[in-house]
């Protein structure tokens, strides 16, 4: 997967994944991925309700030791 930019956002609570993927999604063209990490477990509903809000596609997402990483396609 071709990824344009990756976001740490572990240790953040909500709502600031979102936000702080939303700050990041914005730099980026139409079709560019943006990976983010985190650690906010209510992220796991958050940021693909916000992606598919936003006109974005989550292409994956997966939990790796409490981690959890999305690549999200913008629209």
């Amino acid at each position: 997967m071709n990824v344009a930019k990756v976001l740490d956002a572990k240790g953040l609570a909500c709502p600031m994944p979102v936000v702080r993927a939303k700050k990041a999604m914005d730099e980026l063209q139409s079709g560019q991925v943006l990976e983010v990490h985190t650690t906010d477990k209510g992220a796991k509903n958050d940021l693909p309700a916000w992606a598919k809000a936003s006109g974005h596609t989550v292409l994956e997402m997966k939990e790796d030791n409490g981690v959890l990483m999305f690549w999200i396609q913008k629209g």
